[in-house]
């Protein structure tokens, strides 16, 4: 077996829980949930068993696992805000989201800026917002921007990384952060546009999960460099 295939087996392995929640979810909750907790809780599984895989794919509260430290806690605070979001506390749950995104874009780094990624992301952010605005009442009306402005930076700081660092994993989370943007995307022209969209729970779910699961997965190669061989023997 290849170094790679035995690497993506191992994964999968650990990625076993997730899996399994998601099927449970999808499998048992058939229709728009309605704050009852064994909703809320298979809803919560997927995103618990993704913070189980951070932890046993090599954790540590050293610095060199500091990636994966900011991105349990940002699952962490997913997590809260599926909890929040299911129970119809909605700006609670946006609240509890915005952190989740500024612990993974502080994962993502700053280092290398590449700010025409960032403008050419904020200009449709802008549009956007000017278009709700007018639906939103008096707390999401200063809610919504500000959030909008925390998932649209995490996008930015995935895409960066993932031009500068070129690696497959890196690629990978930044299409979850796009995924991410997706689907809160189809929260808000249901919710506030009033969009008629076929099957919108579904949509809206299967690319959040999608979404933290790349997000997750970029951790798997965190942690300490492997050491380098003396090239003087």
């Amino acid at each position: 077996m290849s170094h790679i295939a035995q690497f993506a087996t191992v994964q999968a392995l650990k990625l076993a829980p997730f899996f399994i929640s998601l099927v449970l979810y999808f499998s048992l909750v058939r229709k728009d949930p309605e704050g009852e907790l064994w909703t809320t809780v298979l809803k919560c599984l997927p995103i618990v068993a993704l913070m189980f895989y951070v932890l046993i794919k090599g954790f540590s509260l050293k610095k060199q696992y500091r990636r994966s430290q900011l991105i349990l806690l940002g699952l962490v605070f997913s997590c809260g805000g599926d909890a929040l979001l299911n129970v119809n506390l909605f700006p609670f749950g946006m609240v509890s989201f915005g952190v989740a995104h500024i612990f993974y874009m502080s994962a993502f780094g700053w280092h290398p800026l590449k700010w025409v990624i960032g403008v050419c992301l904020y200009v449709p952010v802008v549009v956007f917002i000017v278009l709700v605005h007018k639906y939103l009442d008096d707390i999401l009306v200063i809610g919504v921007p500000i959030y909008c402005v925390l998932i649209i930076t995490m996008l930015w700081r995935s895409l960066a990384r993932a031009v500068d660092a070129k690696s497959l994993l890196a690629i990978l989370c930044a299409f979850g952060a796009v995924l991410f943007v997706i689907s809160d995307a189809l929260i808000a022209v249901t919710m506030f546009l009033s969009v008629d969209l076929p099957s919108p729970r579904l949509q809206i779910m299967i690319t959040y999960y999608a979404a933290q699961f790349a997000i997750a997965l970029s951790t798997a190669d965190d942690g300490p460099l492997p050491p380098c061989k003396n090239k003087d023997k």
